[in-house]
């Protein structure tokens, strides 16, 4: 398999997909200032007006579009080095209030190790639990929200766009040694100076206050549901499982059928399977390494993942769903707790 996968590797490469898609991603950043300059210029031209609510929605799905972005900068698919990369990923996260120092060491050990037990931060225990071990041991509040916790992944998401800025501000802000971590704080500082001046400056305070919480709340559950079809619901590996990388990536994850649109709408994210075998592919280019992907699987007998996007939803939610069941009493029937409550 380790052999077949290197025959893949210079495929995609002697077909040019590795290469990087400049004018692509300069077409991108051009859209995205635009929609940026026309979601400014709409603030500020509705003033005190209910209206505004749409702006930050708006502006939720703007920043994440941007996430996108810094996502691909940090995978080292838009320029040509690896330093110039880094710099831009660093500003354009910054530039939405995320650490690239927090999100690059997590991001990593995740591409590293796809859903193993233990070395996957993405699975690790959160207010979400994604193994049964961790869902058995809920305690309190917790217990209660993993009890239902696919019904209520969605409804969390809300949340998610003030946890991701948290998790930012802890990681810049603890003891041990961050790379570029004044840079970080520097430009999240201005970020928000910036963002939380014109909102108060200009609107009513309630009224700012509901906009700065409709744009978070857009902008966790856009992220969130955007990056949870990739790999909740596939397979978890053990920690003491031994797998080849390409059968490791492969089976782990799972694609977004669409095309083109769902290719927009997820940043590239939808071809979930060729972006961690090859991490800095430029996002044009999956499409075309799919298919040779899929031909190499079918011809070696790997399962190859893809689904439509509201299919993974009910994937996710039934999986959470059933790793929930842990942390219920195992001696509790749930008719005769039905017929207790009445």
């Amino acid at each position: 398999m380790a052999k077949a996968y290197t025959k893949v590797s210079q495929v995609v490469r002697e077909t040019g997909l590795l290469r990087r898609a400049r004018v692509f991603y300069a077409l991108v950043g051009a859209g995205i200032l635009v929609a940026l300059g026309g979601a400014i210029a709409g603030f500020l031209l509705l003033g005190d007006s209910w209206f505004q609510l749409l702006i930050a929605g708006a502006l939720g799905v703007i920043f994440t579009q941007v996430a996108f972005l810094a996502h691909e900068a940090a995978h080292r698919q838009i320029l040509a080095s690896g330093p110039a990369n880094d710099r831009l990923a660093r500003i354009l996260a910054g530039s939405i209030g995320m650490s690239y120092a927090w999100w690059d060491a997590k991001h990593s050990r995740h591409h590293a190790n796809p859903n193993r037990v233990g070395k996957d931060p993405d699975i690790e225990i959160d207010t979400i639990s994604f193994v049964e071990e961790d869902a058995a041991g809920a305690r309190g509040l917790r217990r209660l929200i993993t009890q239902r916790q696919g019904w209520l992944f969605f409804p969390l998401l809300t949340l998610e766009g003030v946890n991701l800025h948290y998790l930012s501000l802890k990681h810049l802000l603890s003891r041990g040694p961050v790379k570029g971590r004044w840079t970080e704080l520097g430009i999240i500082a201005l970020r928000f100076a910036l963002l939380l001046t014109l909102l108060f400056l200009l609107l009513p305070v309630g009224m700012a206050f509901a906009f700065l919480g409709v744009q978070l709340a857009v902008f966790g559950v856009y992220m969130g549901a955007s990056f949870a079809p990739n790999h909740k619901g596939m397979p978890v590996i053990a920690p003491d499982a031994k797998l080849d990388f390409f059968s490791k990536q492969v089976r782990t994850s799972r694609n977004i059928a669409g095309g083109w649109w769902a290719t927009w709408l997820m940043g590239g994210l939808n071809y979930q399977v060729e972006h961690h075998l090859f991490p800095s592919m430029p996002r044009p280019h999956l499409a075309k390494a799919r298919e040779i992907v899929r031909d190499f699987c079918a011809t070696n007998d790997v399962p190859y993942t893809e689904t439509s996007l509201l299919r993974s939803y009910g994937i996710v939610i039934a999986y959470l769903n059933r790793v929930g069941l842990a942390a219920r009493d195992p001696f509790d029937c749930p008719m005769a707790s039905q017929y207790r409550r009445a």
